[in-house]
């Protein structure tokens, strides 16, 4: 499950024979929940293996970010939120991270749920509060619940077989589904913010009435760890750590939220942010630039240790990042055409020229987990699976596993151009002469083959720069649009655009959100994770399959199943990924010895480290 690019990735437990040893007590109250099997926690446990139990608390750390900010408000679908909004907020349960699919109680101190997976009731822990001292109650959580589904259309989807929530107990509250058999829904229940409902019912120090429907600048009441400090609107906030949080010596955070502050900077400008973490305005920050990597990095605080640079390893989320075309559009209803411009992209020749070989490339919605479809035709119960549904999905995918086109030559990229001009012309696209004597696509009414790529991040300049020589060859008049970060966010929220890089991100138990990244419903709702438009029933039949899978052996085949097809009807041109993470940071922190396999983890498990920090130099 996922429910952003990062966020949503918990999930409940299956049958299987490893999950049989996590026996609820007696009454059926548990204390974590896993997917996978076993919860690798008791319940008597102090803290996460992967945390410094006596991480000292204090420092400061400033981040960098792109764009700008208008809103503290991150539950609606409009304004663009601002950096750290989730360390103001709580949850039922949250997760461990060094166990895929698997989360423990914070709010909640405990839950339970029927063999049948209609319904899940969690207890709330008596002390849970939130930042000015009062107790978050059930009505607050039945009020976050009902309201988030109203008002987000993401967590409409994502909660959509949540039918009813109600209060059951003193500290009870119960989650009702509309049928039994969808296990991940006891515990995604579990992952959604919990809001104080008199703050948002009551009035501003203006004496206005609050409205969670709007955007606000007004600083939220929370939960969490930290709370807004100050910020000037669109340039900069600040996040103090919560002197009196309610959970700090509970077993999930201890060791965690170490920072006495955080400090988020925006920039316009992806170079201008990259020299001022050189001059040391910044601390810390992930390097999505494989040209930077190699080239930007060799300045006199590296060579003095002053600044590090490490990889870290993520392999326990999986990825699709890729130019996703908005099929709502005519011109790209052909399957045809989007393969075209997939056989026009040379990975091979871009990767070497301009990446300095540092990519892979992407070949499946799934890719780097065990739930990418293999490169084989289907068998077992994938095959039985799809034979179901073989009347609703391309027939090549019970004989032919996707492959991407491959370059990095001459000869390979005409024999590409070759291949992606006779699907064209099978698709009713001719070449003429154009202005210039250029090449221009046209189709039987005369019209030219126009796209529009739009971009929030200048560096996406570099890879069309390659690519839109190769589709102009094909006869596409190509535009490359650079909007600024309300811009082009409005726009796609809107389905406003031919073509943008999407990424998806997936956990190791894909669920509900596939509704929103590739549900029909979803294909119509703005602001949804489907930018594509897809509207396809065998597609919606698969992802029913993958939310209703009785077995991890069901799960994989289902996810396997759905990936092939969705492969199959080249709704993107997939890019490229890098399998580490890459960073650099002033040496002023520490870390655990050993960190899960998360990436950096950075700041969350990480403290100020005051002998670093003086040797760095530059700030205390």
């Amino acid at each position: 499950m996922t429910f952003r690019a990062a966020a949503l990735a918990a999930v409940l437990a299956f049958a299987t024979p490893a999950a049989a040893q996590q026996t609820p007590q007696a009454d059926g109250w548990r204390h974590g929940l896993s997917l996978l099997g076993d919860v690798k926690y008791p319940a008597d446990f102090k803290h996460f293996d992967y945390v410094n139990p006596d991480a000292p608390k204090g420092g400061s750390v400033r981040l960098g970010a792109f764009g700008t900010f208008d809103s503290f408000n991150g539950f609606i679908p409009k304004g663009s939120e601002a950096a750290g909004l989730s360390l103001l907020y709580d949850t039922l349960l949250t997760e461990s991270a060094d166990e895929p699919a698997t989360e423990y109680g914070l709010v909640a101190e405990s839950v339970r749920y029927p063999a049948d997976f209609s319904s899940v009731t969690y207890r709330l822990r008596p002390e849970a509060r939130f930042n000015d001292g009062s107790p978050i109650t059930v009505e607050d959580v039945i009020w976050s619940f009902e309201t988030l589904k109203r008002i987000s259309p993401l967590r409409a989807r994502y909660y959509h077989d949540v039918v009813r929530a109600e209060q059951t107990g003193d500290r009870e509250v119960t989650f009702t589904f509309s049928g039994p058999g969808n296990r991940e829904l006891p515990q995604i229940t579990g992952q959604f913010p919990i809001l104080p409902k008199r703050w948002w019912e009551g009035v501003d120090a203006q004496g206005r009435k609050r409205n969670i429907e709007e955007g606000t600048l007004e600083k939220p009441l929370g939960s969490g760890p930290y709370r807004i400090k100050d910020f000037a609107p669109g340039r900069w906030i600040s996040y103090e750590r919560a002197p009196d949080y309610w959970a700090a010596k509970l077993p999930v955070r201890v060791g965690t939220n170490n920072f006495d502050e955080m400090r988020w900077d925006y920039f316009r400008d992806t170079t201008v942010l990259l020299e001022a973490f050189k001059g040391d305005q910044i601390d810390y920050r992930m390097e999505n630039s494989a040209k930077n990597w190699a080239t930007a990095y060799d300045f006199p605080a590296v060579r003095q240790k002053r600044v590090i640079l490490e990889k870290f390893a993520d392999s326990q989320s999986g990825r699709m990042q890729a130019y996703a075309f908005n099929i709502r559009r005519d011109k790209f209803k052909d399957p045809r055409v989007r393969r075209a411009f997939n056989l026009a992209f040379d990975f091979e020749e871009i990767n070497k020229t301009i990446m300095f070989g540092q990519y892979v490339r992407i070949d499946s919605f799934f890719f780097g987990t065990d739930l990418a479809a293999p490169k084989a035709p289907p068998e077992g119960l994938e095959k039985e699976i799809l034979e179901s549904v073989r009347d609703k999905v391309p027939p090549e995918v019970f004989t032919t596993p996707y492959r991407n086109p491959v370059g990095g030559s001459p000869e390979a990229a005409r024999a590409n151009l070759r291949e992606a001009f006779d699907l064209l012309k099978q698709a009713g696209w001719t070449v003429s002469r154009g202005p210039g004597g250029k090449p221009a696509l046209r189709n039987a009414k005369g019209e030219t083959f126009t796209v529009e790529f739009i971009y929030g991040d200048p560096s996406a300049e570099r890879i069309l720069s390659f690519y839109a020589p190769a589709l102009e060859r094909l006869g596409v008049q190509v535009t490359q649009r650079l909007l600024d970060d309300s811009q082009y966010v409005n726009r796609v929220r809107s389905f406003d655009f031919d073509v943008i890089t999407m990424g998806w991100g997936q956990s190791l138990s894909p669920g509900n959100e596939q509704r929103d990244q590739w549900g029909s419903q979803a294909a119509d709702t703005p602001g949804s994770q489907n930018v594509v438009g897809i509207k396809d029933p065998g597609v919606d039949a698969l992802i029913d399959r993958v939310i209703y899978a009785k077995s991890r052996e069901e799960l994989t085949a289902a996810t396997h199943a759905l990936d092939r097809v969705l492969l199959a009807h080249d709704y993107v041109v997939p890019q490229f990924t890098s399998l580490e993470d890459r960073t650099a940071r002033w040496n002023r922190f520490s870390r655990p010895d050993k960190l899960p396999p998360r990436g950096s983890m950075f700041p969350t498990v990480w403290w100020w480290d005051a002998e670093k920090a003086k040797a760095a130099g530059g700030r205390s």
